[in-house]
């Protein structure tokens, strides 16, 4: 979210060719119309799947659910009106009041992501961390006030620039709608700017606590073994083995008859619910994984385009190369689409049910083509 120059200012001194001008442009069109199709398609999928299965019906799907669906809406609101100004020539065809709209919505689905995965990441530490609490707090309805809570915020950071004469605007190197960033001593938005690096490195935090907590608590505790009781060879008790039952079956016990459990040691409830406890941890473990990847490639895909921002912020009258600037944009476009796939390759049980859910659907499909078959040939 971010950058200068204004509408119409003067060009390089070193133009480039028309031929060199289409090819750019119809590589421009070609990977965001390629980042379009992989968003919406992506977004829209894992959407689906998410509501259609009730086993992922839980928690963080709901918040990664929200996320998906703000990808989406950006890749639609946003990505369409970037391509036809490619299009146009790297010029705005629309008035000023569709621009600072296309610009709110842009910073608004910038910092909903920004400030979700903040939120994403301080709920994996509680269920890691602090399990009992988390499985009994954190339900539908507390996931919803997070949603409206990460949606207020977000409003309240992208909202203030629409009053603000000069802030949104249509970048031309850029080739899209979006804040204008100027000198530090003339500028109006190093503050929201500060907000975004400080939420990216507030999430960061969290989950290299998060990293430590897990590191801490690694090792088990050694296993306490109980002795057995003897009556004469006669071995009973929590620590006894089966050999207590072959010891008074060959003659070598003289006392009572061993009791009924003998060398038979059930699992206690506690040790059952341990082992419920043990799956849920690893299971928390594998989101805390796919959620953080999600975390990094954000970072790791904005990063460039901030980079540029603090440029034009603290370097006066600094020449960021036309290449570095239209690549980290695009790199900016490309968060929107790489969430599912992050999903799907570290969660094994987005992959399970996802092939669950294609086999019923092929398996109605075979079953729909069969009946109109037999319909049409009675």
């Amino acid at each position: 979210m971010a950058n200068s120059s204004e509408l119409g200012s003067s060009s390089s001194p070193h133009l480039p060719s028309a031929g060199g001008l289409l090819s750019a442009s119809g590589l421009k069109l070609a990977t965001l119309g390629l980042i379009l199709c992989v968003s919406l398609a992506g977004n829209v999928l894992f959407a689906w799947l998410i509501l259609k299965d009730r086993h992922l019906h839980r928690a963080p799907y709901y918040l990664l659910l929200d996320l998906c669906l703000a990808d989406g809406l950006r890749s639609l609101a946003c990505f369409p009106f970037v391509m036809l100004s490619v299009r146009s020539g790297a010029a705005w065809p629309h008035g000023p009041l569709s621009c600072k709209v296309l610009a709110f919505l842009a910073v608004l689905f910038c910092f909903h992501a920004a400030f979700l995965l903040f939120c994403v990441g301080v709920t994996r530490y509680m269920a890691i961390a602090h399990h009992r609490f988390y499985a009994k707090r954190m339900t539908g309805w507390t996931c919803l006030a997070v949603v409206c809570m990460v949606w207020t915020l977000s409003m309240a950071m992208a909202f203030p620039p629409v009053f603000d004469v000069g802030t949104y605007k249509f970048i031309r190197e850029e080739e899209q709608c979006i804040f204008e960033h100027r000198y530090v001593k003339a500028n109006d938005t190093l503050g929201f700017m500060l907000m975004l690096a400080a939420v990216i490195a507030a999430t960061h935090l969290v989950y290299i606590k998060l990293l430590f907590f897990i590191h801490g608590h690694r090792k088990m505790k050694p296993a306490q073994l109980v002795p057995a009781i003897s009556q004469n060879w006669t071995f009973h008790g929590p620590g006894a083995t089966g050999q207590a039952a072959a010891n008074w079956t060959a003659g070598f016990g003289r006392g009572p008859t061993p009791p009924t459990l003998v060398g038979i040691r059930q699992a206690t409830h506690s040790q059952i619910k341990r082992l419920l406890v043990l799956e849920e941890f690893k299971m928390e473990k594998r989101l805390c994984k796919m959620f953080y990847m999600i975390t990094l490639l954000f970072l790791l895909l904005w990063s460039p385009y901030i980079v540029a921002c603090y440029l034009r912020v603290f370097i006066k009258a600094s020449s960021i190369p036309q290449v570095y600037l239209t690549t980290s944009v695009w790199m900016t476009f490309a968060q929107a689409g790489v969430n599912p796939i992050l999903c799907f390759i570290f969660n094994k049980e987005l992959r399970v049910f996802s092939a669950e859910f294609q086999l019923s659907e092929l398996l109605s499909y075979i079953i729909f083509l069969s009946e109109a078959a037999y319909i049409v040939g009675a």
